[in-house]
């Protein structure tokens, strides 16, 4: 056989595989017993509308909240990093070591417990507060990260045509290298999105309402109510909502980007 037929034969014997298998799943599995207990319409249509206006709205409202305080603060992290003044460098660097090598839960811990326990106070700005440092701040040191590999990325000529123009350092960072450098990262943030949407399961350790309830914590109390997983697929299904637009948002920007190069 030539290697283009043993191509075909190899390649012809893993789809065969992967139809077997998919028929052995087909008809051994038992559909009423998996649309009952998973997929249950009676349970699915009594979760709405409140998991769409309340758990799948506050979902959103964190991440974005999260992301936006991040990402400004990665901002700042980032050009602290890039600082040619040593001690803008070092407490930078400290930062961003400290939350990539701990624990999110670990950290949200610290917030919701450690705090009220050591100062004997809540902070203030119940309840998003805690939910706005408990997902920013971690998150700006991976953004932080993200956006200094962009402004490095973009060629020091740009910076030196900008300087010769006679922009001072700062001006010409501002008008021409961060611009230039969130182009490039826009896919790396995008995907940093996603992650937050998923990390915000993780708030209600927080303590929440009724009304202030993400995806999980919602899911989680209605499977306790009503004894039927149903809820936490279609909890499931909600994050898809949101990870899913952002995925194809990412695949697009980077196809835009290659198209660009």
């Amino acid at each position: 056989m030539t290697r283009r037929q043993r191509t075909r034969l190899i390649r012809g014997v893993q789809y065969a595989a992967f139809v077997a298998v998919g028929l052995l799943i087909v008809l051994k599995a038992d559909w009423g017993r998996l649309s009952h207990d998973y997929f249950n319409a009676t349970i699915a249509k009594a979760l709405f509308p409140d998991i769409l206006s309340t758990a799948l709205q506050n979902t959103a409202i964190y991440t974005a909240m999260g992301f936006a305080f991040g990402l400004g603060l990665g901002l700042l992290l980032a050009l602290m990093r890039l600082s040619e003044v040593a001690p803008y460098r070092w407490v930078a660097n400290i930062y961003i070591e400290f939350f990539r090598g701990i624990p999110l839960l670990l950290w949200l811990f610290f917030l919701g417990y450690g705090v009220p326990t050591a100062t004997g106070a809540q902070l203030p700005g119940q309840p998003y507060s805690p939910i706005v440092l408990g997902l920013g701040m971690p998150a700006a040191a991976y953004m932080a990260e993200t956006i200094r590999a962009g402004i490095q990325a973009v060629p020091k000529g740009q910076a030196e045509a900008a300087r010769s123009l006679g922009m001072s350092h700062g001006r010409a960072m501002i008008s021409i290298v961060i611009p230039q450098a969130f182009r490039i990262i826009v896919p790396p943030l995008t995907n940093e999105v996603i992650l937050l949407t998923k990390d915000s399961s993780l708030v209600a350790i927080l303590g929440v309402t009724a009304g202030t309830k993400e995806l999980t914590k919602f899911g989680r109390d209605s499977l306790n109510q009503l004894v039927n997983p149903t809820p936490l697929v279609i909890a499931g299904l909600c994050y898809l909502i949101i990870t899913v637009p952002l995925s194809l948002v990412v695949l697009r920007l980077e196809a835009h980007n290659d198209r660009a190069r």
